[in-house]
């Protein structure tokens, strides 16, 4: 019997964690990885965007229809929160000219020491390789490397991911034991995903060159950011915004000169090219960058002479493709525990004492600090209502 145990070691579930041993209570954490927080340093290798510098009402915004839900835990954890932990654990930040914040060192190696080295100055109990296979009447069980274990705890924090990047220990497969204790689980659906596009040859040279200086469309999402074309695809954080509407097969189209209204457009490719090809025409009045270009003639061949008709391709050029990135390659995913399921404390109410977090929640939110945010929020927040549990003697 502990009095806590937190199942995930992630950064919602260390934060469970952390709110619980702050409260003054024995944490034990399985984690089914042989270490802790392989997803949080993989995202660090490219610099760890740990939460956006915005007001709160633009930044609640991102969360879509989750919103409602995540505004009281947000504001328990803002931005601001998020800079002021960081810095807490000896870890500098900046703020880049997109309101993206990152740690001065650029690494989350650095931040998930100094995490690790307070929890364990706490008394953090650890165990890695002990994946969560559901309950055994009250106890929760895992498989080990020791063989079955079960462990009983007054309050428990799931915190067990989503189902995306796999071979850090994301899978999903906590989905099944939920379902059959009779609580519902929205299934998951790949978010921040690449789009596969079938590129022809034309294309192989531009691979690995981002698009920079447009607006992405689909359905009633509008995305202005940078995408990498890639052997696969496409794919970067101006992309992912719309994988919502995209993986509900909505029609994908760049605008290659969003700071230009068709009208102006138009009149600058009307004027007189002479002797130029259309190719280095579109160079000359409209700066438009090679990949740009090659862009354009691999949708549309022959271009259109009329400059209306070539401006309205150029306002919204579509883009063939063949629907998101498999799932697994997603770097999160939609679908999880419904907030239906939870109390405002994020207990399940099927199940008094076991609480949710993180990623494994129903909710989605684009790249850019928004996802770290809200696992971190959700972890503490859980983490505090659980402490607030124990502190009530609550069973």
């Amino acid at each position: 019997m502990t009095q806590a145990l937190v199942i995930g070691g992630g950064p919602a579930g260390l934060m469970a964690a952390d709110a619980l041993l702050s409260a003054g209570h024995r944490v034990l954490l399985a984690e089914s990885m042989p270490t802790l927080g392989r997803k949080f340093l993989m995202a660090g290798k490219s610099g760890l965007n740990l939460t956006r510098a915005q007001p709160f009402g633009p930044f609640l915004a991102a969360y879509g229809p989750a919103s409602a839900e995540l505004r009281p835990i947000l504001s328990g954890f803002t931005p601001d929160a998020v800079q002021t932990w960081a810095e807490g654990l000896g870890q500098t930040t900046f703020t880049g000219s997109t309101g993206r914040v990152f740690p001065t060192a650029m690494k989350a190696s650095p931040l998930l020491r100094a995490w690790l080295a307070r929890l364990d100055g706490m008394g953090l109990e650890r165990r890695t390789r002990w994946r969560w296979t559901g309950w055994e009447g009250s106890a929760c069980s895992f498989d080990t490397p020791e063989g079955p274990q079960a462990v009983s705890a007054a309050v428990t924090v799931l915190a067990l991911g989503g189902a995306s990047w796999s071979r850090l220990g994301s899978t999903g497969s906590w989905a099944v034991p939920l379902r059959e204790a009779g609580i519902a689980v929205t299934p998951f659906s790949p978010s921040n995903a690449a789009l596969s596009v079938p590129w022809s040859a034309h294309m192989r040279t531009h691979f690995g060159t981002p698009l920079k200086g447009v607006a992405f469309r689909a359905g009633g999402l509008t995305s202005r950011g940078e995408a990498v074309i890639s052997a696969r695809g496409l794919e970067g954080g101006g992309l992912y915004p719309l994988t919502p509407a995209l993986r509900d097969g909505a029609a994908l189209t760049v605008d290659l000169a969003p700071d230009l209204d068709p009208e102006t457009l138009a009149d600058r490719l009307a004027a007189p090219r002479g002797k130029l090809s259309l190719a280095n025409h579109l160079r000359r009045v409209l700066n438009l960058a090679p990949a740009k270009r090659a862009l354009l003639t691999e949708v549309v061949r022959p271009l259109p002479d009329d400059p209306a008709a070539l401006a309205a391709l150029l306002k919204a050029l579509p883009i063939p493709s063949h629907g998101p990135r498999p799932m697994d390659e997603a770097i999160s995913t939609a679908g999880g525990v419904p907030f239906s399921e939870l109390d405002e404390g994020l207990m399940l109410t099927a199940r008094p004492g076991t609480f949710c977090a993180g990623e494994m929640l129903d909710w989605e939110a684009p790249t850019g600090g928004y996802l770290l945010t809200a696992c971190l929020a959700t972890g503490l927040w859980a983490g505090r209502h659980a402490a607030a549990r124990l502190a009530g003697g609550g069973a």
